[in-house]
């Protein structure tokens, strides 16, 4: 029993081990500035130790904390509500040009509407093109606010964010959430929204006539199949995409960030020879060690 003990000891030491290895913190970026938390402002004090806590606020070596507002909804969002309530909360690094947006949402559990490729969607849109975002929540929540903490936590960074963008992101939002609440599966709305966009940026249509062909086609090459009313939300939405001051030309290739995940970081450990070498090593040397416990 001691020498299976030992044994458990041993692989949890490993296990251990090998998420220090592939977590380890490295510092404040002095390019980027600090990582930023911002709590949603209706949390109460419980339940903004459980965000932080979440969003793994200690593990960081410096952080900028801030709070928003159903005052900030209205900043960001035309018509937005001043007396929003305000739970979703979300963590914001910043990174190099070309590592595109890495979403992840902590407590999966309790951010009920909004998914990561639906942030990510609706994030591009607004301006927003390399960063890693967690988000979380203490209870059930849909999210939204979330995405105007995001906005706020850019702006405190110097970044100003055009208000036309911020306002179409929040519509895109809305747009998944209720597609998806009609019975469209969240993967195959954050699908739709993406091919329909990469569509515009490639093929840059002059009127909404195009951008309704681009909808149809797309609808059609999905198997998707919307009420009328949805159909005309949808086409309304890509519409005003269209209008956006945004270089279609760079947007194909933001659109390819959206398939990163948490996965590339992972894959650069997997992709590591020597420490891969070392885990062999350690097993091997670890059956050799429990051989001779029966020998």
């Amino acid at each position: 029993m001691k020498k299976l003990m030992t044994l458990a000891a041993l692989a949890l030491a490993f296990m251990l081990a090998f998420a220090g290895a592939a977590s380890a913190n490295v510092g404040i970026n002095e390019k980027f500035g600090l990582p930023i938390v911002v709590y949603g402002g209706d949390l109460s004090a419980d339940e903004k130790a459980q965000v932080a806590e979440s969003l793994d606020v200690a593990g960081e070596a410096e952080v900028e904390e801030i709070e928003v507002t159903g005052q900030d909804l209205v900043t960001y969002i035309q018509d937005g509500d001043a007396r929003a309530r305000m739970y979703s909360s979300a963590k914001i690094t910043r990174t190099e040009e070309g590592e595109g947006l890495v979403i992840e949402i902590t407590t999966p559990d309790n951010i009920t509407q909004v998914t990561t490729d639906m942030y990510a969607n609706a994030m591009l849109t607004a301006g927003i093109e390399n960063a890693t975002v967690e988000v979380a929540a203490p209870k059930a929540v849909t999210g939204h606010s979330a995405l105007v903490g995001i906005y706020k936590a850019y702006e405190v960074n110097g970044e100003q964010l055009d208000p036309e963008r911020t306002d179409v992101a929040n519509d895109e939002l809305s747009v998944a959430t209720e597609l998806s609440e009609g019975g469209v599966d969240q993967d195959k709305v954050s699908e739709l929204l993406t091919e329909i966009k990469k569509q515009i940026a490639e093929q840059n249509p002059a009127t909404r006539e195009d951008v309704e062909q681009i909808v149809e086609e797309q609808l059609s090459r999905l198997q998707i199949e919307l009420s009328p009313e949805d159909r005309q939300l949808l086409v309304d939405l890509m519409d005003r995409i269209r209008q956006l001051d945004i270089d279609f030309s760079k947007w194909s290739t933001e659109l390819e960030d959206l398939s990163k995940t948490i996965g590339d970081k992972i894959e650069t450990v997997v992709n590591d020879e020597g420490f891969w070498e070392s885990v062999k090593q350690f097993f091997r040397d670890l059956a050799n060690t429990v051989r001779g416990w029966f020998n």
